[in-house]
């Protein structure tokens, strides 16, 4: 089973889904891989004008890193640097990015939906930013712009788990739904913003990106992640929770 379905419709939006159900869409090296070329991809097509990121299951996601994949320490590496890669990628998008945020969103699947321009939240969602539970250097490039600085050491020194509706009122997501019906109601989202220009809104995304200094951010984060990596205590490493950042 490919660990990515792609949907495009009619009205230039993508729909890709993380197809892992029996991890939770947690990230092994070959799906970070997938993902980093489907975003090089689009972000080279004309004629998409909407990117939504979903899931095949409404359990999860996304519940970060696969804590199942053997690896020795350069395939440890080359995920963490495959991560820094799917990271920037996501950051550089031209085309605004929606997501579905239901059941589990922690760790490298909190990055994503910080890194998307617009969040759908379900109402079984578990959002956390678990880097903390290992002295992961991840999390302040993409959420302190979204929620302002205090409210994201809150929830990155933490680590704890938010909800729909602390998720709403923290100004993180865009609308809400039943888990079931939050794609539906990213993609209607999505088809909103399809009619207008796409030039503009390209324009307008890179404008977003510019005036918050995010590719410096995401930059700086990046660097601190591989070597964390290559020269801290680094992952694989097993938290509370399963999952790891």
């Amino acid at each position: 089973m490919p660990a990515l379905q792609r949907d495009r419709r009619d009205d230039g939006v993508e729909i890709v889904r993380l197809d892992r159900p029996d991890v939770r869409n947690a990230l092994d090296t070959a799906t970070i891989g997938g993902l980093v070329a489907v975003l090089t991809e689009l972000a080279a097509d004309p004629a998409l004008r909407v990117l939504v990121l979903s899931t095949t299951s409404t359990r999860a996601f996304c519940a970060g890193a696969d804590v199942g994949e053997q690896l020795d320490r350069e395939g440890g590496i080359a995920r963490m640097e495959a991560f820094a890669e799917l990271y920037a990628a996501l950051d550089a998008f031209p085309a605004p990015v929606v997501c579905v945020c239901v059941g589990n969103c922690v760790g490298a699947g909190a990055e994503l939906v910080a890194g998307s321009d617009l969040r759908v939240g379900g109402d079984n969602l578990k959002l956390a930013w678990a880097g903390s539970r290992l002295g992961v250097p991840v999390g302040p490039a993409r959420l302190a712009p979204l929620i302002g600085t205090a409210r994201a050491k809150d929830l990155v020194f933490t680590g704890r788990v938010v909800g729909m509706q602390e998720a709403l009122a923290l100004g993180l997501l865009t609308r809400t739904a039943p888990a079931a019906r939050a794609e539906e109601a990213a993609v209607a989202l999505a088809s909103e913003i399809a009619v207008h220009p796409p030039e503009g809104l390209r324009r307008l995304k890179a404008m977003f990106r510019d005036l918050d200094a995010t590719p410096a951010r995401v930059a700086h984060e990046n660097e601190l992640l591989v070597a964390f990596q290559r020269e801290g205590s680094g992952l694989p490493a097993r938290p509370p929770g399963g999952t790891r950042p």
